[in-house]
């Protein structure tokens, strides 16, 4: 058995191969734009096992090598320091590093997720992205208002256009303004794509999937962007052993530094995905404010804590709320 350590960069990739005794048998830089040179470059050390750097753009590696790799390990990179915190850092010494912890079996490893989820990640992705550029186009045209009095809590709530043409603005700010309401409504009209588009994809779901989706919509105040964050963001929530590890995923995790016997607890790691971080605290700010069980949790944390540290808390909770949910199978239950 061959491993062979990847250090995958956009333009290149670097390779080592090293023996079951670690020693090296093998270097070579590659042009990623060379596919087949790649993958019959692996095919000459099969059977192999390879080890890559879970970076941003491994997959269509991945995909590249999967015939031929008995094993494919995504490393972590966070929890993969050695490589970070070399002195002598360089891409043959980062591929030497992997393929020598992947032959000892020690790297730590990282979640490669489903061709599913991908997509689903993809589509959720986009439509937070594209949301967010319609809010911040609001907010501009909402500060250009400002400047002449004009604006109003309900501008967006009814025909804008008209409104807007009764302001007497300057001929500079009547370009910007009549340009950002022109985006506005390009990126409205792809807001209603892409829901359209999430709707069809929903349609296509396995059993668990209808199954994950029910039991999250069971929860007050829990709706479909909220669902569709949480199963792009955790992907299978199967793969979590505990709730602790969930939570961890999600960022949502107090720091703690300890020394000589003294700990002192630092703020939430935020490692993760900051979109899953958001849709939860989100969803606990609709829940602390529209039900009395979530507003005493709240509440209690917040006189100890403060309104920050609560909120936080309460979503933290939440998403164990919703991961023991997903694990037995049961609907929210409302207090009695």
């Amino acid at each position: 058995m061959n491993f062979i350590g990847c250090d995958l960069h956009k333009k290149t990739i670097t390779i080592c191969v090293v023996r079951e005794d670690r020693k090296v048998i093998f270097r070579k830089t590659l042009s990623c734009n060379q596919p087949q040179a790649i993958k019959e470059t692996f095919e000459q050390f099969a059977p192999c096992q390879v080890a890559v750097e879970a970076t941003a753009s491994y997959e269509w590696f991945a995909q590249l090598v999967e015939p031929v790799a008995e094993r494919i390990v995504l490393a972590h990179p966070r929890k993969l320091r050695i490589i970070a915190e070399s002195t002598n850092k360089s891409d043959k010494v980062d591929a030497t590093v992997l393929a020598v912890f992947l032959a000892l079996d020690m790297l730590p490893e990282s979640h490669r997720p489903t061709p599913r989820v991908r997509q689903h990640r993809s589509l959720v992705r986009h439509r937070h992205h594209v949301q967010g550029r319609i809010t911040s186009i609001k907010v501009k045209i909402r500060r250009i208002l400002s400047d002449y009095n004009a604006d109003q809590p309900s501008l967006f709530t009814k025909e804008l256009k008209p409104y807007l043409k009764s302001v007497e603005l300057l001929p500079a700010d009547r370009f910007v303004i009549d340009d950002l309401v022109e985006q506005m409504e390009q990126f409205t009209k792809s807001l209603r794509k892409i829901n359209q588009e999430l709707k069809e994809f929903a349609k296509k779901a396995t059993i668990a999937e209808q199954e994950a989706r029910a039991i999250l919509a069971s929860i007050p105040l829990v709706g479909d962007v909220t669902i569709d964050v949480m199963l792009s963001e955790l992907g299978d929530p199967r793969r979590f052993r505990s709730q602790k590890k969930a939570v961890a995923y999600a960022g949502l995790a107090p720091g703690v530094r300890e020394s000589a016997g003294k700990a002192k607890q630092l703020g939430i790691t935020k490692a993760g995905s900051p979109l899953l971080r958001w849709a939860l605290v989100e969803t606990a700010w609709r829940l602390v404010g529209k039900t009395r069980r979530w507003r005493a949790i709240y509440e209690k944390i917040k006189l100890r804590s403060g309104a920050k540290k609560a909120i936080v808390a309460v979503a933290r909770r939440l998403l164990c709320v919703m991961m023991s949910m997903l694990a037995s199978g049961e609907r929210y239950r409302f207090v009695a």
